[in-house]
């Protein structure tokens, strides 16, 4: 860990904003370069000076949706024919596929918002909005909203605990079980104003 955050010092530090854009782009698709481990450096080095932090938080949110597209189109052109096609082999039938396709088409906002605040879906969630086609202005707009998030929390953490890093993991930890929490929470009221409406 402490070999990692050097490292990511000294590559956001030599490389700058287009640094944070490309490791950020690699986050969100399926690389796994942890977004906990980018901004809060990123952070650290906009407290010593050397960076803008609204400028690093901007790059690192529109990193997140280059790679948030790499993930949709993949999906979109190769994802949907391989589930149609192949799928029936691990019992996934194009009336089953419909199904999930139709509820994401009705709940992709809500489901891209809070996916892009939780570990591990933010790396996936990309992917049942290609093949669902999503429309791009809401995939885009709710993936800036969950992305600019995480990373202006990601990004404040750095900025005021610098490298220490054992604080880093133990607040980054704290702020994933505050998200979490949260999106409970949206998903709980998104819920009742859906049963609420169909009433």
């Amino acid at each position: 860990m402490h070999e990692m955050i050097n490292w990511l010092l000294s590559t956001i530090g030599s490389m700058g904003y287009p640094g944070i854009f490309i490791l950020m782009a690699m986050e969100s698709s399926v690389i796994p370069v942890p977004s906990e481990l980018v901004m809060p450096p990123a952070g650290y080095l906009a407290h010593q000076g050397e960076m803008n932090i609204w400028i690093s938080i901007l790059m690192g949110t529109a990193g997140s949706l280059v790679g948030a597209y790499a993930n949709y189109f993949a999906a979109h052109y190769l994802g949907r024919p391989l589930v149609i096609r192949y799928g029936r082999y691990v019992w996934i039938t194009e009336h089953k596929f419909a199904k999930v396709e139709s509820f994401f088409l009705r709940h992709g906002e809500i489901s891209t918002f809070i996916g892009r605040l939780l570990p591990v879906v933010r790396h996936l969630i990309s992917i049942p909005a290609g093949i669902a086609g999503m429309n791009h202005l809401r995939f885009s707009l709710y993936t800036l909203a969950g992305a600019g998030i995480w990373c202006t929390i990601l990004a404040w953490i750095g900025y005021f605990i610098g490298r220490e890093q054992a604080l880093i993991v133990k607040y980054s930890h704290q702020a994933v079980i505050g998200v979490v929490i949260f999106s409970a929470l949206l998903v709980s009221v998104y819920v009742w104003r859906q049963k609420r409406g169909d009433g």
